[in-house]
């Protein structure tokens, strides 16, 4: 389209952006069009550099345009671009499977795949309420998320999800029978932490509150983001999973786990379950398991629901659920090479290496006047603006556009700016990142 015109397209909303304050981007903000990138790096229409602080979003890793992906793609597309996976197999998506659960939990051993976070957790909840049912617990359906959560954008994940301004506008459709514990974040104790806090174990103490109010006998799961990252990269309290990981099974209830963003080394180990030493049931993920490169996600279950679904009939299906694109040939071909690339180049171990870097980064910016806290837990960070006085979200947005004028492309929800860097980034990348929010935040004020 030699006279396209992407200002005049902006303008008129042709393409309808998602989570984007659209109207605002027609009316005056500056150019947000990538067109290329490289690295650890974003180039604009403007040919200005940006460095990528959330690895995208949250999925790339590796950086961008890594040459044995790009070749991996292309033999990939000349050799089998589409298979069916109802009834029909290709031996990417076996052998990727095997390696995802290789790298998964002691006994979780099989893998369902998806194309999204927000596919995974629906997938996810299914396995939940289908396992309960098998065992003849129908009346198990309840699900507990947890407050500030975000599980995607299916109407399961934002059923269980806790993130206000995805719920309202779709409140009368709300998955039945949800419930939600309470966040963890009390910043009156946990304010400037390094890590996990040491406060707030007992948080996990509030699903025997919902157990004492629904009757455990009708809650079919429990899903939580083991670091919850959209709302901010809340990190757990140390002792919390675990007592969580307690209450559930005591209870006979299931526990999900929401790895969309944790998983695949952003926790310096390949799930955030092996981080903190807790084996859930069910872990869900997508995001870097392709890079980014092509939409993949899915779930990994244990020994114990994966043969209790291997009943009836030879001749049944054991789960009627599935996707057309469920282990793509070209996301399967991509997820073998990221996961070579992962193990060649000792990037869980570089994560662990580079997470004291982005900590001491990122709490030096504690003197800073206008920040509320500063949090973080392996290769994640967020620091907290206070909000300006014309509002919540001001102050963020205000930071978001001047980090672009200075090379960044930042992620800023209301007041919070979380960090994801790419694991290939160097330690005075993460300096320099942190150095440059610093002089915009002050260049905000």
């Amino acid at each position: 389209m030699s006279n396209f015109d992407s200002v005049a397209t902006v303008k008129k909303g042709t393409y309808w952006q998602p989570f984007t304050a659209n109207r605002l981007l027609q009316a005056n903000s500056p150019p947000r069009t990538l067109v290329a990138a490289k690295g650890a790096y974003y180039e604009n229409v403007e040919g200005q550099k940006l460095f990528d602080t959330l690895s995208g979003l949250w999925c790339t890793p590796l950086g961008h345009a890594h040459p044995l992906i790009a070749e991996a793609v292309k033999k990939q597309v000349d050799t089998l671009d589409f298979a069916p996976s109802f009834q029909m197999t290709h031996n990417n998506a076996l052998s990727l499977a095997q390696r995802i659960a290789d790298m998964a939990p002691e006994g979780m051993n099989h893998v369902f795949f998806a194309n999204s976070g927000s596919e995974s957790v629906d997938t996810a909840l299914k396995v939940a309420l289908g396992y309960h049912r098998i065992k003849g617990a129908g009346n198990r359906f309840r699900m507990i998320g947890r407050e500030r959560g975000y599980h995607g954008v299916g109407f399961g994940g934002m059923s269980v999800g806790g993130i206000l301004s995805n719920r309202k506008m779709f409140a009368p459709c709300m998955m039945p029978g949800v419930d939600h514990l309470r966040h963890t974040y009390a910043p009156e104790h946990m304010a400037f932490t390094r890590g996990q806090p040491t406060w707030g174990a007992d948080y996990a103490e509030d699903l025997e509150r919902l157990v004492a109010l629904h009757d455990a006998s009708t809650i079919a799961a429990v899903i939580v983001e083991p670091v919850q990252g959209s709302t901010g990269v809340i990190v757990p309290p140390l002792g919390y999973l675990q007592r969580l990981r307690e209450i559930c099974t005591k209870h006979g209830i299931l526990l999900i786990f929401d790895e969309v963003i944790s998983g695949f080394g952003r926790m310096g180990a390949p799930f955030a379950a092996q981080r903190f030493g807790v084996t859930p049931d069910i872990i869900t993920f997508a995001k870097a398991v392709t890079n980014g490169i092509v939409p993949m996600g899915g779930v990994i279950v244990t020994d114990e629901i994966y043969k209790t679904f291997m009943t009836g009939p030879q001749n049944a299906i054991e789960f009627c659920h599935g996707y057309t694109y469920s282990g793509h040939p070209l996301a399967a071909a991509v997820g073998h090479v990221v996961l070579d690339v992962m193990e060649s180049e000792g990037l869980f171990e570089r994560v662990a290496a580079l997470e004291p870097v982005l900590e001491d980064a990122a709490h030096s910016l504690a003197d800073v006047p206008q920040v509320a806290d500063i949090r973080n837990i392996g290769l994640t960070a967020a620091i907290e603006l206070k909000p300006a006085q014309e509002g919540v979200g001001v102050r963020g947005l205000a930071v978001f556009e001047e980090a672009l004028k200075q090379g960044q492309l930042l992620r800023v929800t209301g007041d919070i700016i979380s960090f994801g860097p790419p694991f290939i980034a160097t330690e005075n990348e993460l300096k320099n990142m942190m150095q440059t929010v610093r002089k915009v935040i002050e260049t905000v004020g």
